[in-house]
């Protein structure tokens, strides 16, 4: 991250000032010695130590100046801005939604225990959008740390930030780099901003994108294929950052086989309803390994415990809503439980579920 200016200026100003003089020889009590008969001109009085430095001080301002004018070096500028009149650039990996106080609790307490921002987002400037003036490209744990505290008891409390002229190629650039180094931007998120970006700033090329963002072809390739891990087998894990990548590598190679993939989807389906389950029982969810274990051996369980005993979906309160009573060459038989206190759509996600569980078990309506 940039140097605030004034350090900026202040090292620009130093590599301009003048050597310091050499010291001076000891005073000698003795007369000044005659050559030729000719006695040597005394030397110029010495300079005051205060009129010295100003004049030292005003050279290598004047010489800042004339370097930052020429173009050599830029200024960086910093604004203290509205975080309301800024928006957060949709090619961040990080998911701006589930940031949370706890999540950002050691930043708010830095920012109040110093008396605001000290180091400052990057950001650029939006052209067309009558609600917006800037885009965040770098800090949005700052953006929403700052937002918080005005709408908690720090209404005073203003964005810092620098302004940068980037593409969205070089804006992706720089988000990366600065993700790199967050432990809380979870893999899944990585990923999927990966996928996102070989389409929209690198035309699908793989190897283009390594090299311009200096990683391994090999890494970047899992990374794209975790991305690929559909929304249902998300939802079977506790959160979205849950899903780190060996283990998601792996659940995404099965994927990859047709036979397996109906039994992994209906088991995630099913996980996904537990987790629901759990949490309204004040129950703790499945952790990451347990979800992994499930999915993976979801496969062979299916064909060993496949039979015609019904099949039952369950709303979150335990009550039966939908029963799979009958499946066969003839068709499917399918009961909705009256009283059950679903809705329509959660019957039609139920039927999905229903009719994925059969396809795993080898009894689905293509048979």
């Amino acid at each position: 991250m940039a140097r605030k200016q004034s350090d900026y200026l202040a090292g620009l100003l130093a590599d301009d000032e003048p050597p310091a003089p050499a010291p001076q020889a000891a005073a000698s009590s003795e007369a000044p010695a005659v050559q030729d008969g000719i006695a040597p001109s005394p030397p110029p009085p010495a300079m005051p130590p205060r009129e010295r430095l100003r004049g030292t001080t005003l050279l290598g301002r004047e010489s800042a100046l004339a370097r930052v004018a020429s173009g050599e070096v830029r200024q960086v500028t910093q604004l203290l801005l509205d975080p309301a009149r800024v928006r957060i650039w949709p090619g961040n990996a990080r998911s701006y939604g589930h940031l949370t106080e706890e999540g950002c609790r050691e930043l708010i307490d830095s920012i109040i225990a110093e008396g605001g921002q000290k180091v400052p987002a990057v950001v650029r400037r939006v052209e067309g959008d009558p609600k917006y003036d800037y885009e965040v490209i770098a800090g949005t744990r700052r953006h929403w740390s700052i937002s918080w505290l005005r709408a908690h008891s720090y209404p005073d409390m203003m964005f810092v930030a620098q302004v940068a002229v980037l593409d969205d190629e070089a804006a992706f650039r720089l988000a990366d780099l600065e993700n790199r180094a967050r432990k809380d931007v979870s893999d899944l998120e990585r990923a999927r901003n990966y996928a996102a970006a070989l389409k929209s700033h690198y035309d699908n090329h793989l190897t283009r994108m390594a090299e311009r963002l200096k990683l391994s072809k090999g890494w970047l390739s899992k990374m794209l294929k975790v991305a690929s891990l559909p929304d249902a087998v998300i939802e079977a894990f506790a959160s979205p950052a849950d899903v780190q990548l060996k283990p998601a590598y792996a659940l995404a190679q099965a994927l990859d086989d047709r036979t397996s993939a109906p039994a992994i989807l209906a088991k995630a389906w099913a996980l996904a309803r537990d987790q629901q389950t759990r949490r309204a029982q004040g129950l703790s969810p499945w952790n990451a390994a347990e979800v992994v274990r499930q999915l993976l051996e979801a496969p062979k369980a299916a064909g060993s415990q496949a039979s015609d005993q019904p099949w039952v979906w369950t709303t979150a309160h335990g009550r039966p809503a939908l029963t799979v009573q009958s499946a066969n060459r003839q068709g499917v038989t399918i009961r909705l439980h009256a009283g059950s206190g679903a809705d329509n759509n959660e019957l039609a996600d139920a039927l999905r579920h229903a009719l994925t569980h059969l396809e795993s078990e080898g009894r689905g309506l293509k048979r």
